[in-house]
């Protein structure tokens, strides 16, 4: 392998393909951790990044990643097994020498919690803290690019609403760009981040009701939002669009986290670590306006 510094896993995703950017704006040397080596990492190796294949079943593959590796930033999606896969990564790591972890967790992270996605990430930060590897936890609120997902952005264009199971509840929404470039400069320049919880928030908390008006001032057209049940949404997720239940499970316990209150704040914690102030949803969506028409 080359002599990469920066180890990011989900290197094709959204907050992984956003860290990887902005680590080679700041001349960064980075290695993607990927599950195949397809035209996504090709993409990935014509820009010159470094590649690795393997998942996170296989301890010898991650440990074989991580050589001559500083900083190492952690992304698993919502299914099983993420409590397995942080301890084979914070074992791989302080194998090899890795002086910082980023691992992506989520603001409904807690001892507590019905999801058990939630939960488990709450572990898993748990047995990065235990590794002694020295790691900083993200616990992002609500993507904004939840509106601009393929699953749901077509809808509201189509039906002209946002239809969502929130009430009134707040937020400030969070675009996956800007976790990017938090993740990217914590991996470039980790002294003073080690053991920090940071919960990211966008600039502005409001709730749907405000997303819409935004939303339709920018496309153009009259966007309402009309809240669904809990109930129809989880119908939704599991009819519609097929989602497999340990995601459905999680989806509809956030909701009702949501309505109470449990994603609602903002701060500044883009803007300090980065240097730049985070996309306000306007912001966001005239950036992905294709994606809705």
């Amino acid at each position: 392998m080359s002599e990469a510094e920066i180890l990011v896993s989900g290197a094709t995703g959204r907050t992984g393909g956003a860290a990887v950017d902005e680590l080679l704006r700041l001349g960064k040397s980075v290695r993607a951790y990927v599950r195949s080596d397809d035209e996504r990492a090709a993409a990935l190796r014509s820009r010159g990044v470094d590649i690795a294949v393997g998942d996170f079943t296989d301890i010898d593959q991650i440990r074989a990643a991580m050589e001559g590796i500083q900083s190492a930033y952690f992304l698993y999606p919502i299914a099983p097994g993420i409590i397995g896969a942080a301890a084979y990564f914070a074992q791989a790591a302080k194998e090899a020498g890795v002086s910082a972890i980023v691992n992506m967790s989520q603001i409904s992270a807690r001892r507590e919690s019905a999801s058990h996605a939630a939960q488990d990430h709450w572990i898993s930060e748990r047995v990065f803290d235990w590794s002694g590897v020295p790691t900083t936890h993200l616990r992002p609120t609500f993507f904004a690019d939840w509106l601009a997902y393929p699953h749901f952005a077509g809808d509201i264009w189509a039906a002209k609403t946002i239809s969502f199971p929130f009430e009134n509840g707040r937020h400030a929404p969070i675009a996956s760009d800007d976790q990017g470039r938090v993740i990217a400069h914590i991996l470039a320049n980790p002294k003073g981040h080690e053991g920090k919880i940071y919960p990211l928030h966008g600039p502005v908390e409001m709730n749907y009701t405000e997303i819409a008006a935004i939303v339709s001032d920018v496309l153009g057209t009259k966007i309402e939002y009309a809240p669904s049940s809990i109930e129809a949404f989880k119908n939704k997720m599991e009819n519609l669009f097929k989602f497999p239940p340990f995601l459905v499970q999680h989806l509809v316990e956030v909701a009702q986290n949501y309505r109470d209150g449990i994603f609602a704040g903002t701060n500044d914690v883009v803007e300090r670590i980065t240097g730049t102030p985070a996309l306000s949803v306007r912001q966001f969506v005239s950036n992905n306006r294709a994606a809705f028409v």
